[in-house]
C-alpha cells in the first residue's frame, strides 16, 4: 500500500538545508520488506518506471518534466527478491562507531568527537567493533597508548557490533521519518534510539 508523507519533517534530529526532490535519497526495500540500500530519487523513479519496483511511501512533492508528472518517491519496494550477500557485520567506520554510541564519549560521558582503540592498536588490539569506542579528545589524549585501567579511565559500557541493518544509517548520514517504520524492526529496541541522532532530510 502506498503512503503519503506530510510536508513537514518529523524527527529528533536537526533538520537538513534543503536540496532539489530529485538529488535526494530514497530507501529501498527488497520484495521481502528488508531494508536493501539508499538511492538518489533519480534512480528511484527509474525502478519504478521500468516496473521493478513500486512506490511504497511518497511525499506529496511532484517531479515534473515535459512528458512526465508523478510524485516524488521517499521508499520503494523491489517486485522481485535480490539475493544479497550475508551481512554478519554492519562496516566499521569513524561515523558508524560515534553513531553506534550516542556521539558520547565512553569513558567520560562528554560530547565525542574521535574514537579509541580500547586495547592500543600498537598492543594487539584488533580494528574491530568490540575494540573500538567512541571517545573526546581530552579522554583519548589522557589514555594514549594504555588500557582504560592503566589510564585510570572506565568504559561507561563493553562495546559490540550493531545489527547489519545499521550500516544504511551510517552510510547515508541522514534519516528520512518515512524511513523509520521500515528500519526500525531490523535495528531492534537497543539500536532504534540512533534513528533520534541523524538530521531530519529536509524535502522542498
Amino acid at each position: 500500500m502506498r503512503r503519503r508523507g506530510g510536508d513537514e519533517d518529523a524527527g529528533g534530529g536537526p533538520v537538513t538545508a534543503p536540496r532539489p526532490t530529485i538529488n535526494l535519497p530514497v530507501l529501498v526495500l527488497n520484495a521481502s520488506m528488508e531494508p536493501l540500500s539508499i538511492v538518489p530519487t533519480r534512480r528511484a523513479v527509474v525502478l519504478t518506471l521500468t516496473e521493478k519496483a513500486e512506490v511504497v511511501h511518497e511525499d506529496g512533492r511532484w517531479l515534473r518534466s515535459e512528458s512526465l508528472r508523478l510524485r516524488a518517491p521517499t521508499v520503494v519496494r523491489l517486485q522481485r527478491q535480490v539475493r544479497v550477500p550475508v551481512r554478519r557485520r554492519a562496516g566499521l567506520s569513524r561515523r558508524a562507531v560515534l553513531l553506534r554510541d550516542g556521539q558520547r564519549c565512553q569513558y567520560c560521558g562528554g560530547a565525542a568527537e574521535d574514537v579509541d582503540h580500547v586495547i592500543p592498536r600498537s598492543r594487539g588490539g584488533p580494528h574491530a567493533w568490540e575494540n573500538v569506542v567512541a571517545a573526546c579528545r581530552r579522554c583519548n589524549s589522557r589514555k594514549q597508548d594504555r588500557t582504560p585501567r592503566e589510564a585510570g579511565l572506565r568504559l561507561a559500557r563493553r562495546p559490540g557490533a550493531p545489527p547489519p541493518a545499521f550500516w544504511l544509517l551510517a552510510r547515508v548520514g541522514e534519516l528520512d521519518d518515512a524511513w523509520r517504520g521500515y528500519l526500525t524492526p531490523y535495528l531492534g529496541v537497543r539500536w532504534a534510539p540512533v534513528l533520534d541522532l541523524l538530521p531530519v532530510i529536509h524535502r522542498r
